[in-house]
């Protein structure tokens, strides 16, 4: 995975990077069936000085598709996990649309041979 990050008004970058490195191999392992060079993660950390608050953009670039998240937190840790929860149930919900898990969920429920012959 090709990552690219940057930072825009924030002091600890170090503190920042531990986290990112955990959830970036998080998303590789869900990210398996893809070829390493063809996904793309971009992130950005900023800091807001009137709100007092931090954000983290994530836009991840995948052959089937993009995906986009956002993390608000009261200080750049905060928001880098939810943004990166965010992205990963994305993932998630992307990877079952392509293998098209709605189209084998039952519809109802099955009914036992004993309790129909009954």
């Amino acid at each position: 995975m090709k990552l690219s990050i940057s930072y825009k008004h924030v002091d600890s970058q170090k503190a920042v990077e531990g986290v990112v490195e955990r959830h970036v191999e998080k998303l590789n392992t869900l990210l398996q069936s893809y070829s390493p060079d063809l996904l793309q993660l971009h992130g950005v950390f900023s800091e807001n000085p009137h709100k007092e608050e931090h954000s983290c953009v994530l836009n991840l670039s995948m052959p089937t598709g993009a995906l986009h998240a956002t993390g608000v937190g009261a200080n750049v840790r905060t928001s880098c996990k939810v943004a990166f929860k965010e992205l990963e149930a994305q993932v998630k919900k992307h990877k079952s649309i392509l293998r098209k898990d709605y189209e084998w969920k039952r519809k109802r429920p099955r009914v036992r041979l004993e309790e129909a012959a009954s």
